[in-house]
Parts: structure tokens; C-alpha cells; sequence
């Protein structure tokens, strides 16, 4: 039967980081796939999570099964994170998490769910979006439809095309909405943008799926839910993916969560009975390490306090990164205006260059960047800055 079988094409984002493995040019520099890196170009592991994975390998006394949505700390801990401890959510309990491989695996379970419910109800993403969220979608068997969302003129949000675009969103279907730190173009709307789409969604009865992946990054823990709790004073009913990957370094972990919010506990429950059928059919049970991480870390209020400060040091140096990014281009004499990205937030911004122009820092400068022109501004360094710079230079 292999014999039939053909060659895959490559994962637009990961496939690229293979090439770039395989690239012998010792200057070469990778600002496609989503990981931060340090202003040494590593990917360091958080004081905090090596802390964390010392008290657990001292009192760990088993390796068990999780139940099927994972360890209950964990979970309970998340739902502070998301909505801050006293919320109204969190005191009336209709609130489920369950603890998933990623904030991938969060979004798959999803998606599972919807087409097993809710079988005639479209997804709308956002134009653009995470390339992988339109391939994990159709793989599990959802129709993806588009909604406006960034302005190409002046590389910002065009919020009165995305409001319009949602108003033909038909009744019963599902908008991915990005909760902070949009990917790829670093482009979020303000709580007052985020109030008044909570009201249409609520008008045209259209259920929300937040893409919760980068909390901290933007502004800060608290300051990057605020978007998230406008939404919450609109709708009752939402789901919300999220992911420690990258506010704890977690990524070969694989620890995310999928959060169900409903209009009271009994229908939060009964929707999660839904979604535990989904996760046995997919993966039975969630890995258990990178949750406990997380769970010891925000259940220590010292341990907690250091690692909102380790992911300031983050979202600092990635802010750094973008003034020095368009400070060099300026100095170069580039007449192309970057000072947007200035403005936007978390690790990636839409730089607007050309597909060709991709390909020429790619095979001319060993520069790996995402055919769309989307950059990961956490791969700069002060060391690469010069170089980048000077390429992108040559072929604008």
C-alpha cells in the first residue's frame, strides 16, 4: 500500500525550519517559527521552571494516568490566570478547564467538538491568521471562513472592515478571536474595540473561540486579559485555548488548556462532558509535566512573583528589538516606512515584504523568514541586528 503514497509538501512554518538546519552559512539567522530566543539567540529555561522541576522530582511518587482533563491545580490555576482569582466566572463556577497538549491540541480538541455538535457551523479567522489554524480546522472537518482584520496601507488594525466583516458572521457559527499579541501581525484591538465586538457577538448570537497564546507578552499578565474580561461583560458563552509555551518556555512540553465558559455551571459541565469524549477519541489524557510546572509555580505566591518578572525581562527585550529593528533600518537610509512595528505587540509582526522578497533574503543572506512576510522580532539580536538589516536593505 506505501507504494501509492506521495511526498507531503512541508509545513510552511516548521518545514523552514528544517532548510534552515541544513543551511552550512555560519551567519544564517531564523525568524519564522514562533520561539523566543534570548539576546544570545538561545532559548533559555526559566529560573522558575527549573525550580519548579526540582520540588516536583523530590515529591513526585508516580507516573499515572491524569484523569482526562489533567491535573485539577493546574486547571484551577489557569482559570485565576485568564480571569484574575475573584471573578464573577470563577466564583459561580461556570468555568470547566481541561488540561491539553498545547494550545494546538487545545484548538484540535475544539474543533472536534464543534463538527461533532454543531456540524453546520462555520469558523471565521481572522485575514490574516496562524497559518495552522486553517489546516487544523478543515482537518477536523470545519468549514474556515474569513473576516477582515488588518489595514495594508497603514499595517494597523482596520477595526471598521473587521466590524463590518462580523456583522455578516450568520447566527450559530464561530469567530477565532486572538486574545492578545495577534499572530502574525502583532496587531490587537484596544478593550474599547474588544467592548464593542463583544456586544455585536452577542447581537448576532455568534459563539467566540478566544486564542489565548501569548499572555504577558504584550503589556503584561493582568493588562493582556483585559480584552478577554471586555468579551466576558458581553457574552456569556465562550471557549478560550490557551497555551504556556511561550509565557514559561514550555514548548516541548506541550502544555495548554482548553476553558469552557457557559451560562452556568450545569451547562459548563455539560459541555465539557462533550469535549472529555473528544479528548478520549485524540489522546486519552493530557502529559502531565509541563502542568505541574505551572501549577507549582502559581500556587507559590515568591515563585509566582519571579516569573511575572521573568516574563517582563521577555516582553522587554522584544520591545527592545523592535525600536532597534526600525532605528537600524532608518540609520541604513531604508525609505520604506517599519516604524508600525514600533507599535505592535508580542513576538511577531507583519513586516510587509514581498513572497520574492522572502525568497532573496532567504537564498542570498541565509535570512529565514515566513513566506508571508510575518517575522518572529524575539530571533533579533543586537549581534545579528546589523546584518538583517543591511539584507533587507538590498532588497526592498
Amino acid at each position: 500500500m506505501f507504494e501509492k503514497v506521495q511526498i507531503a509538501p512541508p509545513d510552511p512554518i516548521l518545514g523552514l525550519t528544517e532548510t534552515f538546519k541544513a543551511d552550512p552559512n555560519p551567519d544564517k539567522i531564523n525568524l519564522s517559527v514562533g520561539v523566543y530566543k534570548d539576546a544570545t539567540g538561545k532559548t533559555p529555561v526559566l529560573e522558575t521552571v527549573k525550580e519548579a522541576e526540582r520540588r516536583i522530582l523530590k515529591q513526585e511518587d508516580s507516573k499515572g494516568y491524569l484523569p482526562m482533563t489533567g491535573e485539577p491545580v493546574y486547571c484551577a490555576q489557569l482559570q485565576g490566570l485568564l480571569f484574575g482569582e475573584e471573578h464573577e466566572i470563577i466564583a459561580s463556577k461556570r468555568a470547566a478547564t481541561a488540561q491539553c497538549p498545547g494550545g494546538t491540541g487545545a484548538l484540535r480538541v475544539v474543533g472536534d467538538y464543534l463538527n461533532f455538535v454543531h456540524p453546520d457551523a462555520s469558523i471565521w479567522l481572522s485575514d490574516p491568521t496562524w497559518a495552522n489554524h486553517n489546516t487544523i480546522f478543515e482537518a477536523a472537518g470545519l468549514k474556515c471562513e474569513k473576516y477582515a482584520y488588518r489595514d495594508p496601507k497603514t499595517n494597523g488594525l482596520d477595526f471598521d472592515a473587521m466590524y463590518e466583516s462580523i456583522k455578516k458572521i450568520p447566527q450559530g457559527d464561530v469567530i477565532l478571536l486572538h486574545g492578545c499579541c495577534h499572530n502574525p501581525t502583532g496587531i490587537d484591538p484596544t478593550p474599547e474595540q474588544w467592548s464593542k465586538v463583544g456586544d455585536l457577538l452577542a447581537k448576532q448570537g455568534v459563539l467566540p473561540l478566544v486564542d489565548f497564546a501569548y499572555q504577558g507578552l504584550a503589556n503584561g499578565i493582568e493588562e493582556d486579559r483585559e480584552g478577554l474580561l471586555e468579551l466576558t461583560k458581553k457574552v456569556k458563552q465562550m471557549f478560550i485555548c490557551s497555551s504556556f509555551s511561550k509565557n514559561f518556555g514550555l514548548y516541548r512540553e506541550r502544555t495548554g488548556a482548553l476553558t469552557v465558559v457557559g451560562d452556568d455551571k450545569k451547562q459548563a459541565d455539560t459541555v465539557m462532558s462533550q469535549v472529555k469524549l473528544r479528548i478520549r477519541y485524540n489522546y486519552s489524557n493530557p502529559p502531565s509535566h509541563g502542568g505541574q510546572i505551572v501549577a507549582v509555580v502559581l500556587s507559590d505566591k515568591d515563585l509566582k512573583a519571579q516569573w511575572i518578572e521573568e516574563v517582563a525581562d521577555i516582553r522587554e527585550r522584544i520591545n527592545e528589538m523592535r525600536h532597534l529593528f526600525v532605528k537600524t533600518l532608518k540609520e541604513k537610509g531604508v525609505q520604506q516606512d517599519f516604524s508600525s512595528i514600533i507599535e505592535q505587540r508580542g513576538m511577531f509582526s507583519f513586516s510587509g515584504l514581498t513572497k520574492d522578497q522572502v525568497n532573496r533574503l532567504r537564498d542570498e543572506y541565509s535570512i529565514y523568514i515566513v513566506g508571508s512576510g510575518r517575522i518572529n522580532v524575539a530571533g533579533m539580536t543586537r549581534d545579528n541586528m546589523d546584518r538583517l538589516c543591511e539584507a533587507i536593505k538590498s532588497v526592498l
